[in-house]
């Protein structure tokens, strides 16, 4: 595309700005790089300092390959009640030197299965009602420690703009008849910004992307949540993760990753969103709440097939 485009969100009322021609501007300003890692003696989450500290869960014995503990600087906690909450991290690998895609594809496995056991069992607790799994990679994407992790957090309390989605989607589907990301599956498998697709899953750049390449993974069944996946979904997740955050390692970037979960929605279509944080958000973002991407999804998804 040449021309500029304002698009709006396949649900919600979120505008995004696509401006191929922005991306081009002239810049002389230093911008926030990756984190540089710690050495082992020095990294908290390396066994010889993590096996200091009592596990919630752990996959494998001697070495261990998977490790779940609180986190220690929590920003919820079971004993607020007025920020009530778990929250907690899981070490992906023992190993200092290794990221998500550096893993092997039954190794991903395993941490989609611990993010499921850990969301079963916390969603027992009735007054949680949200769940959040992410992963932070890189400092300007959040992450504090340069080891391989990801985190869960759960709250009593549901993001307002979670409720709005859920109202729209319920909404969707009494005018249509269908799930609304059911249907969205249907018209990115054939268009412009489909990115990989198989019998279990579909990956492609979202039509109002946020983020500079900005990509779903969806399962293609109409899933509610990460606890229903088959192991052959898993599979199909962990393959086209594992080529994305490689695709992704090229641009130099640091990325987020996230799965949502409302837990008395039982009929959301689970999805996990990949935020690469090239994007810088300034006057126009801040103050108006309008996006610039100047990126097209269709301009990632051709970036992504490569």
């Amino acid at each position: 595309m040449s021309k500029n485009e304002i698009r709006k969100d396949y649900i919600q009322d979120k505008y995004v700005i696509i401006a191929p021609r922005r991306g081009k501007r002239p810049h002389n300003v230093e911008r926030p790089e990756l984190l540089i890692k710690p050495k082992i003696s020095d990294c908290p989450f390396c066994p010889q300092n993590l096996d200091r500290q009592k596990s919630i869960l752990s996959v494998g014995e001697n070495p261990w390959q998977l490790k779940v503990v609180k986190n220690k600087f929590p920003a919820v906690t079971l004993d607020s009640d007025k920020a009530y909450g778990v929250q907690e991290v899981m070490i992906e690998t023992p190993d200092h030197n290794q990221e998500v895609e550096d893993l092997k594809k039954e190794h991903i496995v395993k941490i989609f299965d611990v993010y499921a056991q850990r969301t079963k069992k916390i969603s027992e607790n009735k007054k949680i009602e949200y769940i959040l799994i992410f992963k932070n990679n890189g400092g300007k994407a959040g992450e504090s420690i340069r080891h391989a992790h990801s985190q869960i957090f759960a709250t009593s309390f549901i993001p307002p703009h979670l409720i709005d989605k859920s109202q729209k989607v319920q909404k969707y589907k009494l005018e249509k008849g269908s799930c609304v990301y059911c249907d969205v599956i249907k018209k990115e498998s054939r268009g412009s910004r489909l990115v990989f697709q198989d019998n279990n899953i579909i990956a492609f750049t979202p039509y109002a992307s946020i983020y500079n390449y900005e990509i779903w993974l969806m399962p293609k069944r109409h899933l509610d949540n990460i606890t229903l996946l088959s192991y052959d979904e898993k599979i199909s997740f962990a393959v086209i993760l594992k080529k994305i955050l490689n695709k992704i390692n090229k641009l130099h970037l640091p990325y987020n990753y996230y799965f949502h979960q409302v837990i008395n929605d039982q009929d959301q279509h689970l999805y996990m969103k990949i935020t690469p944080r090239g994007s810088i958000w300034a006057g126009v973002e801040i103050g108006s709440g309008l996006i610039i991407n100047p990126i097209s999804p269709e301009e990632a998804a051709k970036f992504y097939r490569r």
